[in-house]
């Protein structure tokens, strides 16, 4: 009965630490934090990645206090001349709260991939994968400013007026015109009824000789008759 006490202790124990080894490893210092790729108009507060970005800084959280990093950013596929090629790097000391960000960050418009190393970390540095692009957005820019020039008028002239103002003062024009061209139009109109209907007179003869001449021949139909 004492060995099987014995045997039941020991699996007892070994049971423990199986089941304590996994949640020591998962909190193990050092590898619990989380690095983001962040747009420079983006704070800091904000835990979400960013890929795609023109300035741009690396933002860390949840590492340990006053953790010292080591990042460098590589050329990556598809617009990398050479696979693995540094651009950039620098290092870092986080707070006390195991929270902290580089300085702005620029580079030409291509592929990345940042690889961030610090003591402690868990087989291989954490890495995120982005792409800069500041063209779209230059060009951006320059596309909203060529319709406000073209709507504004000839370049030099002294005409002020907004596009609205121009289109009001047409639509205005338009209105203002619109009455005196109709009622042009309708006094032309009735100047030729008049002269196509005012000649009653040659109509009214025709009309008394056609009577005369139908009361003439009914007279000579019914005397014809009569005899």
């Amino acid at each position: 009965m004492r060995t099987l006490s014995r045997v039941g202790a020991v699996c007892a124990v070994a049971s423990a630490a199986f089941l304590v080894a996994p949640v020591a490893h998962a909190t193990a210092p050092g590898d619990n934090g989380t690095v983001k790729i962040h747009d420079a108009t983006t704070g800091e507060e904000l835990r979400k990645n960013e890929p795609h970005v023109c300035t741009f800084y690396l933002d860390a959280f949840g590492f340990d206090a006053v953790q010292e990093v080591d990042w460098h950013i590589e050329a990556w596929a598809p617009t990398a001349d050479v696979k693995g090629e540094t651009v950039k790097s620098g290092e870092i000391t986080l707070d006390s709260g195991g929270h902290g960000r580089t300085d702005d960050l620029s580079l030409p418009d291509g592929h990345y991939k940042l690889f961030w190393n610090f003591e402690g970390e868990n087989g291989a540095a954490k890495h995120k994968v982005f792409w800069t692009d500041c063209a779209d957005e230059e060009g951006g820019g320059g596309t909203t400013a060529t319709p406000t020039a073209s709507a504004s008028g000839t370049p030099g002239s002294d005409d002020s007026a907004s596009p609205s103002e121009s289109a009001e003062a047409g639509a205005s024009a338009s209105a203002s015109s619109s009455p005196a061209a109709s009622a042009s139009a309708s006094a032309q109109g009735s100047t030729g009824d008049l002269a196509e209907t005012g000649n009653v007179a040659p109509v009214g003869l025709l009309s008394g000789v056609s009577a005369a001449l139908l009361a003439a021949g009914g007279y000579l139909v019914v005397r014809r008759r009569r005899a």
